[in-house]
């Protein structure tokens, strides 16, 4: 099988990134054949990296048309290879036309519901609308990273089409108390906010209301900041002195450390699926302060903490802050519950082999039928 759609792994980037090289690992070690295409500047031949076959795909620069033509790229080349593709995100599904037309059978994860992002100009919404609407026509099969998300999907499509597979994250049990030091911070002293720093995430809302209260304990945000971006700088201009701008952080253990010692996660994200942040926070055993809304509601469940407005978000703050030890430790094995039940890696993996295996074996079924017919012709009476 191959797979599509992110920039290739080793992971360096996010959450698919690390969707990709998780599921490639994985299946590697269950003995299939893997191949993930990966975003080079400069052409170079195939290489092998820990059993899984990486396939460069030479584009220059980093925008958006660099991103179309990789994945134009990316899709001309697995069009024509015997391996199923498995696409990560609908944002150029238009070419999986291409898989039609060479009769390939074709299995993309669907993500968010992108076109609603509040960060996108109105053509990139369109872009998104209508790729959302080609990655439910020409893709063979269909994963929901969310029930929701299923449910959005088939009003477009048959329900027989989609398979609902969340996002998966490690368990956090240990980290050391070491990388808290860079920031001044104490274990359960401090909130903890990790998000790309958009209008739909709420940064700026939840920096305004814990700067407004000032409950006492620093925020500690982690995710870049640009001072060329607007909302960045409102962001930033709405900060108190409790709190602290980490930055973007790609160290695996201090990201863990951070996750595991904060006193709560405030999640302020308003449109999607399965967070990767959310998932990974119950992960982590995390208390959870999120935005009301079905899809945070589903992925945290009925223990965490929920707000709709500002003021229930500065409630929701104070509340969580003024907690006492026991009412913490209830929320935080709440969070482990909810991990344990639906996002474990193991289970994300079972449900992606299962999907791809009745796919590898609808794709071969015709060509072993036609050789069936063949040779029946061919057999003398």
């Amino acid at each position: 099988m191959a797979i599509l759609g992110t920039r290739g792994v080793p992971a360096a980037h996010g959450g698919f990134e690390t969707l990709a090289e998780r599921l490639a690992l994985e299946l590697v070690d269950r003995g299939w054949r893997v191949e993930v295409y990966c975003q080079v500047r400069e052409p170079t031949p195939p290489t092998l990296w820990r059993g899984i076959t990486l396939i460069p795909v030479a584009v220059r620069g980093d925008g958006a048309v660099s991103t179309i033509l990789f994945d134009l790229k990316c899709t001309l080349k697995a069009a024509f290879r015997p391996a199923l593709p498995l696409v990560l995100g609908y944002n150029t599904a238009a070419f999986s036309l291409l898989y039609r037309l060479t009769g390939k059978r074709s299995v993309m994860n669907m993500d968010g519901i992108e076109w609603r992002r509040d960060r996108w100009s109105k053509p990139a919404k369109a872009w998104f609308w209508l790729n959302e609407r080609f990655g439910s026509l020409f893709s063979t099969h269909l994963v929901a990273d969310h029930p929701e998300i299923a449910r959005h999907l088939a009003r477009r499509t048959s329900p027989a089409r989609i398979t609902t597979i969340a996002y998966g994250a490690d368990s956090v049990l240990d980290a050391p108390l070491d990388p808290l030091k860079p920031f001044g911070v104490r274990p359960r002293g401090y909130g903890l906010l990790i998000a790309r720093v958009v209008p739909e995430n709420l940064v700026l809302q939840i920096v305004r209301a814990w700067s407004e209260i000032r409950p006492g304990l620093p925020l500690v945000v982690l995710g870049k900041l640009d001072a060329a971006d607007p909302y960045h700088r409102c962001v930033r201009a709405a900060a108190g002195p409790d709190v602290i701008f980490a930055g973007a952080i790609y160290e695996a253990e201090t990201v863990a450390a951070l996750r595991l010692h904060a006193r709560f996660h405030i999640h302020g994200h308003t449109v999607g699926g399965t967070n990767p942040s959310l998932v990974e926070a119950l992960g982590a055993g995390s208390p959870i302060l999120a935005h009301d809304n079905p899809f945070n509601r589903w992925v945290a469940g009925d223990e965490a903490i929920y707000f709709g407005d500002e003021t229930e978000l500065r409630r929701g703050i104070l509340a969580v802050v003024r907690a006492a030890p026991k009412r913490l430790d209830a929320m935080s094995a709440a969070s482990r519950r909810r991990h344990a039940e639906a996002f474990e890696w193991r289970g994300i993996f079972d449900a992606y082999e299962g999907v791809l295996r009745r796919h590898l074996a609808r794709a071969r079924a015709p060509r072993r039928a036609w050789r069936r017919k063949v040779g029946r012709e061919q057999t003398p009476v």
